[in-house]
This record gives structure tokens, sequence and C-alpha cells, in this order.
């Protein structure tokens, strides 16, 4: 007969491994990315709606969400749009595609419509293309500029002075902000867009108007850590709090922000020698985690896991961007980021493949977060599979 403290001892042990897998020191981290994303896609196989969607029905009709999920599996070299599960998700998704182009249900209609874009290009279906053009007809109609059609005169930006100039926000008329200025590049970029397109121009002054770089932002409270905020309008906004400097209100960078705006730049063609990609290089060098999204602890510790998988994502899919895998900190250490978010992520999964996170910015969604963290590892994957790590 076992011994009741050995007994109890094995039960502990096997509740363990049923909460996170154990990996060993040698395993691939490529191949441990596919591990987890496999188990991620296996999950939200198990999510898809009697409508063939993904939506949550709980927060209103997000197209944009069945997009993502759309995304995961698409990243996977397994699944095409062509499959059946797919293909009529796809015809589900196009169904709320509006008069003017967007594709919306009845919210958040820029969030929305760019996101929807990025998946429909990254399918690479001829099929799509009519609906990619008219999407983008649409998107294009809501970047803040003199352009912008069908806005009253006075919500019109009267030239680039103006600190909503070139951004985008939840939809028309919508104040812009960086995240939704990053989606709506995306989709630009992933559509086949030229990065010398007017658009990318005029969303890079928003760009340098929301990073902490005084060099070449001329908002009053930026500083110079290189990092980005969430917003210049309205006399500037961030999640991670503000503070002041001999009387001057300055406003604090934080990381998801920081990576959305180094990806936006780098798809509107600035180098690797830009001042300002040097400079959000060097926040990143600084700041580098996967723990959480750094930055917004400064306006409560509760908050550092705010956004915590939209930060992967975005982190993933910027540095990819950036093309450099190592991240080298203050203290001298090297940081391979694809392997430390494989990691990371590794031990984050749920049993059943899912991943969740805080009801702050909807990431108590597990499709929605789950479709972050299958993205964010097939690019560490594929990343990995480009630039092997030494």
């Amino acid at each position: 007969m076992i011994p009741k403290s050995v007994s109890a001892a094995a039960a502990l042990f096997s509740l363990l491994l049923s909460i996170s897998p154990v990996y060993g020191d040698d395993t691939d981290p490529a191949q441990l990315a596919q591990s987890v994303a496999d188990k991620g896609l296996n999950y939200l196989k198990t999510q898809q709606q009697p409508d063939s969607s993904w939506q949550n029905d709980t927060q209103g009709e997000f197209p944009g969400i069945t997009a993502l999920v759309q995304h995961a599996f698409l990243s996977d070299s397994k699944y095409d749009a062509d499959q059946p599960f797919l293909d009529k998700s796809f015809d589900r998704l196009l169904a709320d595609q509006q008069p003017d182009g967007g594709i919306y249900a009845h919210m958040l209609a820029d969030y929305n419509t760019a996101i929807c874009i990025s998946t429909l290009a990254i399918s690479q279906e001829a099929e799509y293309q009519a609906a990619i053009h008219k999407a983008l007809i649409y998107l294009r109609s809501t970047q803040w500029s003199d352009k912008i059609q069908g806005v009253p005169d006075t919500l019109r930006v009267a030239s680039d002075k103006d600190e909503r100039y070139g951004g985008f926000g939840y939809g028309k008329a919508a104040p812009p902000d960086l995240s939704n200025t990053q989606f709506a590049l995306d989709a630009l970029h992933d559509a086949g867009v030229s990065s010398s397109d007017p658009a990318f121009a005029a969303a890079l002054k928003f760009a340098t108007r929301c990073q902490n770089y005084s060099e070449t932002n001329d908002q009053p409270w930026a500083g110079n850590d290189g990092g980005f905020i969430y917003t210049p309008a309205k006399g500037g906004l961030s999640p991670a709090g503000e503070y002041t400097v001999d009387g001057r209100r300055m406003l604090r960078s934080y990381g998801s922000m920081t990576y959305a705006g180094l990806k936006s730049m780098i798809y509107a063609g600035l180098t690797h020698d830009d001042p300002r990609v040097q400079a959000a290089w060097g926040w990143i060098g600084h700041n580098f985690t996967v723990d959480e999204n750094p930055g917004l602890s400064f306006s409560g510790l509760e908050n550092a896991k705010g956004g915590l998988f939209y930060y992967y994502y975005t982190m993933a899919r910027s540095l990819s961007a950036y093309g450099e895998p190592i991240i080298v900190d203050p203290q001298g250490r090297k940081h391979d980021w694809r392997i430390e978010l494989i990691d990371k992520l590794a031990v984050m999964q749920a049993p059943d493949g899912s991943f969740v996170g805080q009801r702050r910015w909807m990431e108590d969604s597990p499709v929605l977060v789950t479709s972050y963290c299958v993205i964010a590892l097939e690019t560490a994957k594929q990343d990995l599979q480009a630039h092997p790590a030494k």
C-alpha cells in the first residue's frame, strides 16, 4: 500500500502536469511554439459559433474578433482559407461588409475594418480582393486629415499642424489613437500598400507625435525616453499616467504603444538609423520584459497586467518587423525575445489550450486572447526559422 504522503505528493505532481506543460531544457523553441499554438488552435475550433463566426455575443458583434481567429489559423501552414470551417467563417465575415465598404456591425467601425482587411489579405484568396478594395477605400476615408469624407467641416483637420493629423480612431470622426492607427497601418501593409503611400506619410506624423522624443515631437508634454503614449489628441493621454518635472506636465511611455509606434514607423518606411527608431529601440532595451506590459505599473500595480496579451501580440509583430532578435538590457544581458516570449506563453496556457487575462480591454475573452497568443507564437516561430537562435 502506498503511504498517504507519497500518494498526496503524486497527486500534486499530476495536478501540476495538468496545469502547465513540462518541457526539458533541450526543447527546440520553434517546436515548443508549435505545440502551444496547436493547443490554442484546437481550443479555438471548439469555440466557433453556429453561424460560423467567433463573435462574442456578450460584448456586441465584433467581426474583428472573428478575423483575429482566422488570422491565427492562417498563420499556421496547416490551414488555409479553403478549409470548410474557415471558408464558412469568411462568408460570415463578409456578410458584415457595409454599403460604405467598412466591415463592422454596430460599433468600432475602423477597428473592425482594419483587422478584417489584414486577415482577408493574409488569406491570399483572389475572391476577396474586391472586398479588400472596398474596405480600403472606407478605411482611407477615416484617417484624420483635410480629406475625411462625410465629416462636418468642424471636425476636419485643417492642416498637419493639428495633433490629430494622420491618426485613426475607432470610427469616422472618433478621436485618433496609436492603437487604432497601428491596426490601420497593419491593414495597409498586409494589403500590399506601398510605404510611400500618402496614408503612411500622414500616419507617420501622428506616430511621431505619440513618441516621447522631443527632438521630433512638437507636443509640449514630450520627454526623451523614446517610448510612446496612447494619443496626443486633446492634450495627450497615456494609461501609464503622467507626472511633472519643474512644473511641466509629462506623459509616461508604456510597452504596447511603444511596440505599436515602432512597427508603425517601420511600415511607414523608416530604417534603423532614423533617430526616432533608435530612440524607440533604446526604450525597448531599457524596459524589455515578458512579465508585464511595462510602464503601466506606474498608474497602479494592478494595471501592470493590463493589456498583457495585446502587448505580446504587438511585441511579436513589431520585433519581427524590426528584424533584430536580440535585445540588450542596461546590465548588458542579452534577451532573445522569441525564446523568452515562447517560454512565457507555454506556462501561461490553460489545460484546455486557451489563454485569458483581465477584464480590462476585453482580455477576459479567451477567444480574443488565445488568438493574440497564437499569432504571437506563430510570428516568433517564423522569425526563429528565418533567423535561428544562436
